[in-house]
């Protein structure tokens, strides 16, 4: 995960002053429904002990969907952590603070909960930049004094841009929260020992999900990790048991490591005696996590993984042809045969997922058509999780090769790198690829394939995987050919306002609902609505972005990849 966000950004103290305020001086089920007052907060101008006024603060997981889609999806997986460990920076003393996820509950639209806090702090994927744009005209439409934080991914490729909109655009660790609480609201409102407020994320169901570790050892040119450069970082046992605990009893514990068996093989033996010791305890009925592919170079790890109560692995396939893996750098996929290795996960009673990328600008349709095929035609492996188009991620390796071989499209937004519309040239006719992408997402043509996969495989494996197990599979099967119904299916009705607009193509694509305010905002505020333009109509880096992404190339666009 990319949680992080924080920064305190240079220019906020003359916006602030612009807005009339006086500059800075440095030295589970349902989502929170908050009045003016809200029950159990501070009555505005009530103190704490120690004569130190209360503080609101609402956290915000700003999202898209994907398929613009309108509503939640609450049923999707994995769902929105960075909330949490956010929110553990405030003080509990001090402050009064409430989560929303906009993945969860759908656009956060209530005047009264966007009028509420004293700071509001937002984060989210790349895509989700222009979201937390939106939210912030809102916020401060309702209350002019709010101090507005960013974070995540896009803000960190883009801080001189994100400082015209956010008095922080954040561009660090979670740890840094602290210090912008600390400058914002002053040293009393930190919380010092930052620890997850689990109990305030309404949407953990049955699932909940956590951290051991950050960042990753690899360096894949598409991922957002590696245009950052940041190393890997491990966790203290202690903290990664309080994590588990607090979160209560769960059907499942999944880890949101960005790669949990990481570079350090003491380090993850550590973890599984942990999770070993808790399941032996009953705080959990199994877990799950994200590894990278060279976990399965040793059978060992499958072994202890599954006596500790593993469950089931999600590892990043992208691709079953060998030159795609060597053209995003992600050599350590081509080591072993993936078939082989998906095979032997699912004979070890591990449920294997994964995803697949298409990347139409240097790969025929005719190409993934037939990888499509094969998937759909080879019962050892499960159904994929996700098929995508690869997403040119700002300040990527991949997006800079992007750049430099003008293949982005004239007028691409950043709200549509998204996975679903192309914003990039393609090899093949334009229409051609449109009525491909239109039908990616759900396998459209394959489905009579799909149910004879499902058949071999449940076939193969019915009796090596548990009940559970089988319900993923089903449910994977359901979310790739039917994602709204699977994902949100008391929410269709919501779901079909927008499917007969798209055109699948960024210069043509329509803008979602939420680019037309859903209530007055002020005037000044108007650009906060509009989209992020990434290339102009000549397909030229947009002159706004430039400054943020034509700077000196990162170390991490020429390294190499290393366990």
């Amino acid at each position: 995960m990319t949680l992080d966000p924080v920064m305190a950004n240079p220019s906020r103290s003359a916006r602030r002053a612009s807005r009339g305020r006086p500059p800075h001086t440095v030295s589970g089920g349902h989502p929170p429904v908050a009045p003016r007052v809200s029950p159990g907060s501070a009555a505005p101008g009530r103190v704490a002990k120690g004569g130190a006024p209360r503080k609101r603060l609402l956290v915000v997981n700003a999202y898209f969907d994907d398929l613009r889609r309108d509503g939640g999806r609450p049923y999707s997986v994995p769902q929105a952590i960075g909330p949490p460990y956010l929110a553990g920076a405030f003080s509990p003393g001090l402050c009064d603070v409430r989560l929303y996820n906009e993945q969860y509950s759908g656009p956060l639209e209530d005047k009264d909960l966007l009028g509420w806090p004293d700071m509001l702090v937002l984060t989210g994927l790349t895509v989700a930049f222009d979201r937390m744009r939106q939210l912030t005209g809102y916020a401060r439409t309702l209350n002019p004094k709010v101090i507005v934080v960013a974070g995540g991914p896009a803000v960190r490729a883009l801080p001189r841009y994100s400082g015209r909109f956010f008095d922080y655009a954040c561009t660090g660790d979670i740890e840094q929260m602290q210090d912008v609480i600390a400058d914002a609201l002053g040293p009393a409102y930190v919380n010092r020992d930052m620890f997850p407020r689990f109990d305030l994320t309404y949407w953990f169901g049955r699932i909940a999900y956590v951290e051991s570790s950050r960042n990753c050892n690899f360096r894949c040119s598409f991922c957002s990790l590696t245009g950052e450069g940041n190393r890997y970082q491990k966790y203290d046992l202690d903290y990664i048991r309080r994590q588990v605990m607090a979160v209560g009893k769960r059907r499942q514990i999944y880890f949101l490591d960005n790669n949990f068996y990481g570079n350090d093989r003491g380090f993850f033996l550590d973890r599984l005696e942990l999770l070993k010791e808790m399941k032996r305890e009953g705080r959990f009925g199994g877990w799950g996590a994200l590894v990278t592919q060279d976990f399965f170079l040793n059978d060992e790890n499958l072994r202890l993984a599954r006596e500790s109560g593993c469950t089931g692995l999600f590892s990043g396939i992208e691709s079953f042809d060998v030159e795609v893996l060597r053209r995003f750098n992600k050599r350590q996929n081509a080591r072993v045969p993936q078939v082989e290795l998906i095979r032997k996960c699912l004979d070890a009673g591990i449920l294997f997922l994964y995803g697949v990328i298409f990347d139409l600008s240097s790969r025929r349709l005719s190409e993934c058509r037939e990888e499509i095929a094969f998937i759909t035609g080879t019962p050892e492996i499960p159904l994929p999780s996700f098929a995508t188009q690869a997403i040119p991620l700002l300040g990527t390796p991949y997006f800079h090769e992007c750049l430099e071989k003008d293949l982005l499209l004239p007028n691409t937004k950043l709200r549509d790198m998204d996975g679903t519309t192309l914003v990039q040239r393609p090899l093949d006719p334009i229409d051609e690829v449109r009525s491909f992408l239109s039908g990616l997402p759900v396998l459209r043509g394959y489905r009579r394939r799909v149910l004879r996969h499902m058949a071999g495989f449940l076939r193969r494996y019915g009796r090596r995987l548990s009940a559970d197990q089988i319900k993923a599979v089903l449910g994977t099967a359901a979310m790739i050919t039917a994602p709204s119904l699977a994902s949100a299916p008391t929410r269709m009705g919501l779901n079909r306002r927008h499917r007969q607009d798209r055109t699948f193509v960024t210069t043509t694509e329509h803008l979602d609902g939420c680019y037309r305010p859903a209530f007055r905002v002020e005037s000044r505020y108007e650009d906060h609505f509009q989209p992020t333009m990434v290339t102009d109509a000549d397909g030229c880096l947009a002159g706004d972005l430039a400054e943020d992404l034509l700077g000196a190339p990162t170390l991490a666009r020429t390294g190499t990849n290393g366990i």
